[in-house]
């Protein structure tokens, strides 16, 4: 994607929380990602690309057969890699984090990988290319409208996620790729929901709400009518205060490792969850390193309450489940009647066990 094509993310017109929640998930991956929902034409997607102006840097190997960027012997390596040491060129470079988008009619193979049908019919052997997976590996994965992804695709994205690598399997050949990235995903609620196991692994969720004061809306068309006539004099009207942000990430994520949350943070987050009634155990991961993201960028080494309240609509909003609280209802209501019935049949056994017992009597 062409830099200069990109609208500021800081020239978005209001939408605090969803400048906050992307700045946080690019300064700690641990997150979980986030999640946009709201209507068509609100800058969802224009935001997500925004990004490319913030992206962090980060370490990457030059090794097309996926070996570490860091290892304890060199008998680890790769032939190639080997010989770039030999050598003294450079296994590892500096480089921007990347966004990429997943289109809406990805196949299978686009995601995962597969066969070079092209080396297989030109040179008569087997090659197993990487997919989007393994490309997004230390990037940003964009899934755009992805309440209406194939399940089973999306099943696909969310176990790579989760478990941070990705196989090619073709036949006997398999291939295993790090799969490490930053998952974001926008969506249109009138379209159809997104599945609960979907919802609870994208950490924040903003609901980005159409801006109805006229004077936003006018300003909204008049920054949109400056970018079409002029991209670059456009840019550089936000180029100070975004690069600003920039460095602000990029602190952030050198300083997050240091960062610890301060007990009483703990303390206020596990009691909010508890009162809300959340299931899921994601819900105080994704709460506390966001409030750890958020201490990173404000340069300190301490995530406090303070920090847990700023955050916390964001990390908790759609937890809740009416569903599995009727179910969990349903289960104790359950529990008390097996638990009745055993102390029922167990005292008709100690009645029986003491009848068995007592003297017969004299005649």
């Amino acid at each position: 994607m062409n830099e200069l094509a990109v609208y500021p993310l800081l020239a978005v017109v209001g939408q605090p929380e969803m400048k906050t929640a992307l700045t946080l998930a690019l300064i700690n991956p641990a997150i979980g990602g986030v999640l946009l929902s709201g209507p068509y034409g609100v800058g969802k997607t224009t935001a997500v690309r925004g990004l490319l102006d913030i992206m962090p840097t980060v370490i990457r190997t030059r090794c097309d057969n996926n070996c570490p960027v860091e290892v304890a012997d060199a008998l680890e390596l790769c032939a190639e890699c080997r010989e770039r040491l030999a050598h003294g060129e450079p296994r590892v470079i500096a480089d921007l984090m990347r966004l990429i988008e997943l289109p809406l009619n990805a196949r299978l193979e686009d995601i995962v990988g597969g066969l070079n049908e092209r080396v297989a019919i030109e040179q008569q052997r087997v090659l197993l290319e990487q997919g989007i997976l393994a490309r997004a590996h230390n990037n940003v994965l964009y899934i755009d409208e992805i309440n209406l992804l194939e399940p089973a695709l999306l099943d696909l994205i969310l176990d790579a996620a989760a478990q941070g690598r990705t196989f090619v399997r073709r036949g006997a050949m398999v291939r295993l790729y790090p799969s490490q990235f930053v998952l974001i995903g926008s969506m249109n609620p009138e379209e159809g929901r997104l599945r609960p196991q979907i919802l609870d692994r994208l950490g924040l969720r903003v609901w980005i709400t159409p801006h109805l004061a006229v004077e936003q809306r006018l300003e909204i068309y008049r920054r949109a009518v400056a970018f079409r006539q002029n991209r670059d004099e456009f840019r550089v009207r936000y180029a100070a205060e975004t690069a600003a942000l920039k460095l602000e990430v990029d602190v952030a994520r050198a300083i997050l490792p240091q960062v610890k949350v301060a007990p009483q943070a703990e303390e206020l987050a596990l009691r909010t969850i508890s009162a809300l009634n959340i299931p899921s155990h994601r819900a105080e991961i994704v709460l506390l390193e966001a409030a750890r993201a958020r201490a990173a960028a404000d340069e300190r080494t301490e995530a406090s309450a303070d920090d847990v309240l700023a955050v916390a609509p964001l990390a908790l909003r759609w937890r809740s489940s009416t569903h599995l609280d009727e179910v969990s209802a349903a289960v104790e209501a359950e529990d008390a009647l097996i638990a009745a019935a055993l102390a029922a049949a167990s005292s008709q056994r100690r009645t029986r066990s003491r009848r068995k017992k007592s003297p017969a009597p004299s005649a």
